[in-house]
C-alpha cells in the first residue's frame, strides 16, 4: 500500500504513531513518500528523522522548501578551517537569515552535534531526494509535490517546472490542474489557513488535494492518508489516531 504524509517539521513522535496506527511496519511491501519540509521548527528540527530515512528502504522523501534552506546553507555544516571560512559571503549570510526566519534554529543546533560523517550523509541524503514523483494507484495518476505547480499550463510537461514552482507554490480555492490527467498531492500550506472548518483535516478539490494539516502550528498535527484505501489518519487533541475513510 502507498502511504503519503507531509510537512512533519519535526515530529517523529507523531509520524511513528500514525505508522504504526496503520500497520505500515507489517508489511515490508508499504511505500511511504513524505512531500517535504520534515525539518526546522519542532523538537530536534526533524535530525531524527533524516537519520531515520537514511535506513528505510521502503520510504521516499520528496524535497521540501525547508531542506532546500538547509541545502543552500550546507556551508554551516562542513569541516571549519581558513578556506571555509574565506568562502562565506554576504550570499550566504542572506540565505541564512532566510533560513533561521523560517524555525531553523533547532535544526541547526541538533545537527551540529552529529559527526561530520553524519551530516555528509545526511545532506548526500537530501542532495538525490526527487522534488516531484508521479504514481499510479488502483488506475487513478497523481503528481506528489511539495506545494504546487506554480504558473501551470496544461501543455506544460512535468519535468519543465522549476524548483521554485514546485517548492514555493501555494494553490488556491479555485485553482485548477488538470483532473483528467491526474491529482496533484501536495503540503506546504497549513490547510487551516484555508479557513478555520478544515483546520486538522485535509483538504480534496476536484484537481489536487493538501495534507499539510498543520505541524508546524501550535497545537498542529500531521496526518497520513493511504491512497489504497483512501483512509485519511489524524491525531486527536490526546494524541490518539482517528481513521476517517472518505
Amino acid at each position: 500500500m502507498i502511504f503519503i504524509t507531509s510537512d512533519l517539521h519535526g515530529r517523529m513522535d507523531a509520524l511513528i504513531k500514525l505508522l504504526q496506527h496503520a500497520q505500515f511496519f507489517e508489511n515490508e511491501e508499504n511505500w511511504l513518500y513524505i512531500l517535504g519540509d520534515v525539518i526546522d521548527r519542532n523538537d530536534n528540527g526533524g535530525i531524527d528523522i533524516l537519520k531515520w530515512l537514511l535506513f528505510q528502504p521502503n520510504a521516499q522523501l520528496l524535497l521540501g522548501n525547508h531542506e532546500e534552506m538547509l541545502l543552500a546553507n550546507r556551508w554551516l555544516f562542513q569541516e571549519i578551517n581558513d578556506d571555509t571560512i574565506d568562502a562565506i559571503d554576504m550570499q550566504n549570510i542572506q540565505m541564512l537569515t532566510l533560513w533561521q526566519t523560517n524555525g531553523a534554529e533547532c535544526t541547526i543546533q541538533a545537527l551540529s552535534k552529529e559527526s561530520l560523517e553524519t551530516r555528509q550523509d545526511i545532506l548526500e541524503y537530501l542532495e538525490e531526494c526527487p522534488l516531484m514523483e508521479s504514481i499510479n494507484v488502483k488506475g487513478t495518476e497523481y503528481v506528489l509535490v511539495h506545494s504546487g505547480l506554480g504558473n501551470y499550463a496544461k501543455d506544460k510537461p512535468l519535468d519543465a517546472y522549476t524548483s521554485d514552482e514546485l517548492l514555493w507554490e501555494r494553490p488556491q480555492p479555485d485553482t485548477q490542474y488538470d483532473p483528467q490527467a491526474y491529482t496533484v498531492i501536495v503540503g506546504h500550506t497549513p490547510t487551516c489557513l484555508y479557513g478555520e472548518e478544515h483546520r486538522n483535516r485535509m483538504i480534496k478539490t476536484d484537481s489536487w488535494w493538501n495534507i499539510d494539516t498543520g505541524a508546524a502550528m501550535p497545537n498542529g498535527r500531521p496526518m497520513l492518508l493511504c491512497l489504497d484505501t483512501q483512509t485519511e489518519f489524524y491525531l486527536d487533541e490526546h494524541d490518539d489516531v482517528i481513521a476517517v475513510t472518505s
